[in-house]
C-alpha cells in the first residue's frame, strides 16, 4: 500500500512537472509564432526586393508647337498699321529692355502705344502678339548683354524679371514672350538662362501663353564649324515653344564679307547643326524656326544696310536675285529663289516654319517677301 502510494505520488509529481514544462515550451512557441507573423506583415526593405521599376512617364509642360509658322519681328518705332499681319502667325514687338534690377524699360510712351496698337491689329487677323525682350543694343546705350546677364544671375532680380514680364503679358493682352539674350557667353550664363527660362515657362504656360527664344546661329559662316563663344544648355529648349534661329549676319565672321550675310550654303550648315542637336537630346524639331533677313548687306562696310523694300522699289525683278548694285554700291541679300530653297531645306529637316527680321523692312503688296514665305509654306 505504501509502495502504491509512493508510486502514485511519483506519477503525480512527474505529470505536474511535465505539464509545467510543456506549457512553458508551448507558450514560448506561441510568442515566437506571433513575432514571426508580425515580421512577415511588415514590408521588406526596398533594397532586399528584386523588382523591376517601371519608367516614370515624363510630364511635359504645355507646348504650343505648330507647323508652317511664320514669325515676324517688328521694331518699336514702326507704323503698326502697315505690318503684314495676315501672312504672319506671330508678330513680335522688338524690344522691351531688361534692367539689372529685374525691371523692364520701354522706349518711351511711343513704344508702349505702338505695342498696344500692334496687339489690337494682330488679333484682328488672328495673329499672335508677342513681346521680345533684349536685343543687341540696350536703350541706355551699349550692348544689352550686361543688363540681361545681371538680371538673371541674381535669384531675386531673376524672379522680379519673370514677374514683371507676366504683369506686362496680362496688362497688354499678349500671347507670349520672346527672349532675345544676345548672347550667353559662358556655362554660368547658360545655366542662369536655363533657370530663368524654366520659371518663365511655368508662369506663361500656366496662363496658356507661349514662350520662344531667339538664338545665335551657332555656326561659323566661313569655316562651317560650331561657334564656341555662344553657350546654350540644350535642355533649356524643353521649356520653350519655339526656337528662332538668327540665321543671318554671317558677314561678321572673321574678316568682313557681305556675301556671308546669309547664303544658302551657310544655312545648310546651320540647319544640319540644329537638327543634329535636337535629335541628340530628343527634342522636337518642330520647335525650330529658320530666320530670313529682310535687308541687304553692302560690300562697303562703311555703307548702310538696305531694306528689301528699297531693293524692290529700285527694280521689282531684283526679287529673283541675291546681288544688286544701287547708286554705285553693291549689296548682298536673299531673293525669292534662295528663300524658296531655304523653306524647302527647313521643311525637309522637320522645322516648324520661318522667321523674318524685320517686317518694317519688307516690300508691300504682292512683292512682300513675307507673303512669298507664307504662300510657299502653305
Amino acid at each position: 500500500m505504501k509502495k502504491t502510494y509512493l508510486l502514485l505520488s511519483l506519477v503525480i509529481v512527474i505529470t505536474f512537472i511535465g505539464g509545467f514544462l510543456t506549457g512553458v515550451l508551448f507558450s514560448g512557441n506561441d510568442k515566437s509564432s506571433e513575432d514571426s507573423q508580425t515580421k512577415e506583415a511588415k514590408p521588406l526593405p526596398f533594397v532586399s526586393r528584386e523588382l523591376v521599376q517601371k519608367e516614370v512617364p515624363k510630364i511635359e509642360k504645355p507646348q504650343h508647337v505648330e507647323r508652317n509658322v511664320v514669325m515676324g519681328y517688328v521694331q518699336d518705332f514702326r507704323e503698326m498699321s502697315k505690318v503684314n499681319y495676315s501672312d504672319l502667325t506671330h508678330v513680335i514687338f522688338s524690344f522691351a529692355h531688361p534692367e539689372k534690377d529685374g525691371s523692364i524699360t520701354f522706349n518711351g510712351e511711343m513704344a508702349i502705344a505702338n505695342l498696344k496698337k500692334m496687339v489690337t491689329e494682330a488679333h484682328k487677323s488672328d495673329t499672335k502678339a508677342i513681346l521680345a525682350v533684349g536685343g543687341w543694343y540696350h536703350i541706355k546705350g551699349g550692348e544689352s548683354y550686361e543688363y540681361f546677364k545681371e538680371a538673371i544671375t541674381n535669384p531675386s532680380t531673376q524672379k522680379k524679371l519673370v514677374n514683371e514680364l507676366i504683369k506686362i503679358v496680362e496688362r497688354e493682352n499678349l500671347d507670349g514672350i520672346d527672349i532675345d539674350f544676345e548672347h550667353p557667353r559662358s556655362n554660368d550664363d547658360a545655366k542662369n538662362l536655363k533657370t530663368f527660362m524654366a520659371e518663365l515657362s511655368t508662369k506663361l504656360h500656366g496662363l496658356d501663353k507661349e514662350l520662344s527664344i531667339a538664338v545665335n546661329a551657332k555656326v561659323h559662316s566661313v569655316a562651317g564649324t560650331e561657334l564656341s563663344n555662344v553657350v546654350y544648355d540644350p535642355l533649356m529648349f524643353n521649356d520653350v515653344d519655339y526656337v528662332n534661329i538668327m540665321a543671318y549676319d554671317g558677314q561678321w565672321d572673321g574678316e568682313y564679307n557681305a556675301a556671308n550675310l546669309s547664303p544658302l550654303s551657310h544655312n545648310v550648315n546651320i540647319v544640319n547643326y540644329w537638327s543634329d542637336l535636337f535629335d541628340q537630346h530628343h527634342l522636337s524639331k518642330g520647335k525650330l524656326i529658320l530666320g530670313i533677313p529682310l535687308y541687304a548687306q553692302p560690300e562697303n562696310p562703311e555703307a548702310k544696310q538696305l531694306s528689301y523694300a528699297a531693293i524692290i522699289n529700285d527694280n521689282p525683278t531684283n526679287r529673283k536675285n541675291d546681288l544688286v548694285t544701287i547708286n554705285g554700291k553693291t549689296y548682298h541679300y536673299n531673293g525669292e529663289e534662295t528663300v524658296k530653297k531655304k523653306i524647302q531645306l527647313a521643311h525637309e529637316h522637320g522645322f516648324g516654319g520661318m522667321m523674318v527680321w524685320e517686317t518694317g523692312l519688307d516690300a508691300q503688296g504682292k512683292e512682300s517677301l513675307t507673303s512669298f514665305i507664307a504662300n510657299n509654306l502653305k
